[in-house]
């Protein structure tokens, strides 16, 4: 196959399986910060991911609170995504590193959407510092990231009215993707 339509297949599948990954990983996380379930856009998540997610609660039940569904759905769809990659490149990985890049990349994609949920609510703080919670977006950011933010919040106080505890959370996540990077390698 031309170089072309390998590149151009490998953007399709990563865009495609990419799009519905991160909405499956938006609602297992918008689950697990107990954020609004009836806010629009948490229910537009609902009605997008529940086609493949309803068969699988049927068998698959949740433990201490965690959807498990959810999280057997986002490893079959990256380790299918990760597979058919390889595949396109004329490689062909074992199951168990299959599963395994699958694992690494869906850590480093959540680690990617708290870090820049963090970095929104930051930017957005400054436009609507009081109204973040009346905002269906506001709301749920401020759901997302409250569970990152409040251990920081304690260990750093407001100084002079800023709050700097984003710094730290932002550090830490880099650091974390850091640390997911060295040990690719």
């Amino acid at each position: 196959m031309s170089s072309f339509f390998v590149d151009a297949a490998t953007l399709l599948i990563q865009v495609i399986f990419g799009l519905y990954i991160f909405a499956v990983l938006l609602r297992f996380l918008f689950q697990l910060a107990r954020v609004d379930f009836y806010n629009p856009i948490s229910q537009f998540l609902v009605v997008l991911t529940n086609p493949l997610l309803k068969p699988l609660r049927r068998v698959i039940p949740g433990l201490f609170g965690i959807d498990l569904a959810s999280v057997i759905l986002l490893l079959l769809l990256q380790s299918i995504e990760t597979y058919l990659i390889f595949w396109l490149t004329q490689f062909t990985p074992e199951p168990l590193a299959v599963l395994i890049a699958a694992v690494i990349e869906l850590i480093r994609l959540t680690l990617n959407v708290y870090f820049y949920a963090v970095l929104l609510r930051v930017i957005l703080s400054w436009f609507m510092p009081y109204g973040m919670r009346q905002n269906p977006a506001g709301n749920l950011l401020v759901g997302l990231t409250d569970p990152l933010m409040r251990p920081a919040q304690r260990l750093i106080p407001p100084v002079g009215g800023l709050d700097l505890s984003p710094i730290v959370v932002l550090v830490s996540l880099q650091l974390m993707q850091l640390a997911m990077s060295h040990l690719l390698q």
